[in-house]
């Protein structure tokens, strides 16, 4: 089996600890970007996992790159070119102060990418599964048409295709989201979602739920993967639910829905460590354990579990073995010493 991923890689910018940027004299330099922690995740339990970008020919584009061939992940379909590696900066919050992220990756190489560089037909040789968010395509109107023309391609050789909504207000509108998603999703087979991103994206909104207080109904968002599921024809939703408590404290489980049934994984409480990249790391657990025909309710646990363990690891790397995830997802939760 192989999968394929597509997006941007970008450079993480981080204060220490949990000082603010007003605060920090330095910043911890890593890579992370969503597409590419997905296939991070899926390199770590054993799946032939290549990704796609485009990224400067120089120390830092190269620096990029080696941060993700030192995982397995097969970085030979990446395009060299442009000028820049975009970057974000990361302000993990504390208790009731929110976590902050700063983009600086206007005009980065993927960002300013044309169609002619990428030969789908080439990169899709041999390929079961492709993978992108609502993110890349919300880097420009040209990258949007790439992923267009990836999305026909992948649905003329019959590969599955998943999309993460991901929605990022501060790279596109509400309105430019659901046009763009609205078409690029007739192609897609299973969509991740958030309590937001149906909202946010398709106006599909949840039913007795408060994000921000913490109240979540399973009902409702049954419903949304109903309706989303009836609009696109997707083979599965699936929707990550987050129980917001405090900055640090989160009740976390997902929710596969497919061929007209809802399927709920455990309920985890966490104490976080580093919450960017956990949707990425749930995409990571999904697309594993489907490709590896796992029965729906074995999919979910592997892929909550998977995300949950990514929420007690700095980076936006998933660092953990599908053997741990197992070990979660099998009740084992205790975090007792492992000798």
């Amino acid at each position: 089996m192989k999968a394929v991923t597509f997006g941007e890689l970008m450079l993480r910018l981080a204060p220490e600890g949990y000082l603010r940027f007003v605060q920090s004299d330095k910043y911890q330099a890593t890579f992370g970007g969503a597409e590419a922690n997905v296939a991070i995740s899926l390199a770590n339990y054993g799946v032939d996992v290549a990704f796609v970008s485009k990224l400067p020919d120089h120390e830092i584009g190269q620096a990029a790159v080696n941060s993700l061939r030192k995982f397995g992940v097969d970085t030979s379909l990446v395009v060299r070119g442009g000028d820049r590696v975009g970057i974000y900066y990361c302000e993990k919050g504390a208790s009731q102060r929110p976590s902050k992220v700063i983009y600086d990756r206007a005009n980065s190489s993927i960002a300013t990418a044309k169609k002619e560089d990428f030969d789908w037909a080439r990169i899709f040789e041999g390929v079961n599964w492709f993978h992108f968010t609502g993110i890349t395509p919300a880097l420009s109107d040209d990258v949007a048409a790439i992923c267009a023309d990836a999305l026909k391609e992948a649905k003329k050789r019959g590969i599955t295709v998943s999309c993460d909504l991901n929605f990022r207000k501060k790279l596109w509108s509400k309105e430019k989201a659901g046009q763009v998603m609205g078409e690029l999703c007739n192609y897609i087979d299973y969509c991740i979602a958030n309590e937001e991103d149906a909202k946010d994206v398709f106006g599909i909104e949840a039913d007795n739920t408060d994000i921000y207080g913490g109240k979540l109904d399973r009902d409702g968002y049954i419903s949304v993967a109903k309706k989303l599921t009836d609009r696109f024809g997707f083979k599965g939703v699936a929707i990550t639910l987050r129980e917001s408590l405090s900055a640090n404290d989160n009740n976390w489980s997902g929710m596969l829905y497919t061929d007209g049934k809802a399927y709920f994984s455990k309920k985890y409480a966490m104490h976080i460590v580093d919450r960017v990249g956990g949707g990425d790391s749930f995409g990571g657990g999904l697309i594993y354990s489907l490709l590896n025909g796992y029965e729906p309710q074995q999919a979910i646990e592997f892929a909550i579990a998977a995300s949950c363990l990514k929420h007690s690891i700095e980076g936006d790397y998933n660092m953990v073995s599908k053997k741990e995830v197992e070990t979660l997802a099998g009740g084992d939760a205790s975090g007792r010493v492992q000798r």
